[in-house]
């Protein structure tokens, strides 16, 4: 098992883990990301995004999509997950704590003051897992988003 950062060539395999957590999560509809976006997104002159990939029998087994928040309270930095995905074929080996270890790793090393991510409320073997590494659910809070229209809207557009 290796853990290593995405390459360009990489894009065509990213876009089919996106796409297979998508249909895990119930989603595959709303993946409206084509090659070209991840491309610019990871691989920019200056990212804001990022993707490790977790390597297997010569194959990538998982991935984790990430990006820098900050905390006003804090005055530091931190790491949001945005997508964690690990294939079925490859569940049960700890690649997926593996990530995580490997994420942790970079907030501690660069001095971050938290590490945080998202999970629905419906994946009962992701919140357990979760808890098991430590990790507690914020309960006092709730995420809101806009997009689509409404983020139109919300512009004046």
């Amino acid at each position: 098992m290796k853990i290593r950062k995405a390459k360009r060539n990489d894009v065509p395999g990213i876009m089919k883990l996106i796409y297979e957590l998508a249909v895990y999560e119930k989603a595959p509809a709303e993946v409206t990301l084509s090659k070209e976006d991840l491309k610019r997104s990871l691989f920019a002159k200056d990212p804001k995004v990022f993707c490790d990939l977790l390597e297997a029998d010569g194959k990538i087994a998982g991935m984790a999509i990430w990006f820098l928040n900050y905390s006003t309270w804090q005055g530091k930095h931190g790491i949001y997950l945005e997508d964690l995905f690990v294939r079925p074929e490859y569940r049960g080996r700890g690649y997926g704590e593996a990530l995580l270890r490997h994420l942790a790793r970079i907030c501690v090393k660069n001095g971050y003051g938290r590490f945080q991510w998202s999970v629905l409320d419906w994946n009962k073997p992701a919140i357990g897992f979760y808890k098991g590494l430590g990790a507690g659910a914020m309960d006092d809070w709730t995420v809101y988003r806009v997009s689509g229209r409404a983020l139109k809207k919300l512009a004046g557009k």
